[in-house]
């Protein structure tokens, strides 16, 4: 699984001292373990489309912390949090791009919006930016 990896680098990066890379995957690595708890406290089970899924909000999350950053001016700061984006980045599936995306919707029968954002999310989970597919259907 995609969660003993992340791990696995989190204490390469702890025998390492690279406190940018240990900081961040321990961030992915707590908040994993609370929505597993929470899970099982439901009696349901967590995989590897949750872990995308804090991935990528926890990248959504470092980028605003970014802007914050460039707002202030603070180079250091900055080339910290890039190098964060873009390690944890490193864990995400490759993404859809528009044009396929665009091939997608155009093989489909039923081209309204609730139904192709349903085959997205049910096929394509992980793999692709809604907004960008709402954006890409909208402009066909």
């Amino acid at each position: 699984m995609l969660i003993d990896q992340i791990k696995k680098e989190n204490l390469l990066a702890l025998k390492a001292k690279d406190n940018a890379k240990r900081a961040v995957l321990s961030i992915v690595i707590n908040k994993y373990s609370i929505l597993g708890y929470e899970a099982k406290a439901n009696g349901k089970e967590i995989g590897d489309l949750e872990l995308i899924n804090i991935i990528s909000k926890t990248v959504k999350e470092l980028e605003e912390e970014k802007s914050g950053y460039v707002a202030l001016n603070r180079e250091e700061n900055i080339k910290e949090v890039d190098y964060q984006i873009n390690l944890i980045k490193g864990y995400l599936p490759q993404m859809l791009s528009e044009e396929e995306i665009k091939d997608i919707i155009l093989k489909l029968e039923d081209k309204s919006v609730p139904s192709v954002m349903k085959h997205f999310k049910q096929n394509y989970a992980g793999k692709c930016d809604m907004a960008l597919v709402n954006k890409v259907l909208r402009s066909l």
